[in-house]
């Protein structure tokens, strides 16, 4: 999803280099956007993860449905994944060329 963002905001990001963004500059925007993104799911399904607790509770074995060390590890790996497939678009959209791309529209 972020790389589909990314492709739609190509024009964009052309005219942030030509005006004088630098490639890290770029990078950080998109880190931020997907990150943002992400966090937005996290919170949103501990909570429903939270919420869904006594349903929970008959399947888990030796593992308390509120576990903090299990939701905080579910939700560092979720962000961890998202932060790698942010990373991956993000590089790719400090190589745009500004000339190119601006051609192209």
């Amino acid at each position: 999803m972020i790389a589909y963002l990314v492709a739609q905001r190509t024009g964009e990001i052309a005219i942030r280099l030509a005006l004088g963004s630098t490639p890290a500059g770029v990078r950080r925007l998109v880190l931020r956007d997907g990150l943002r993104l992400a966090l937005v799911g996290v919170v949103l399904g501990l909570a429903g993860a939270l919420a869904l607790t006594r349903l929970l509770r008959s399947e888990l074995f030796e593992v308390s449905a509120t576990d903090p060390v299990t939701l905080a590890g579910a939700a560092a790996v979720l962000v961890l994944v998202a932060a790698l497939a942010t990373w991956l678009p993000a590089q790719r959209a400090t190589r745009v060329s500004p000339m190119e791309v601006l051609r192209a529209e």
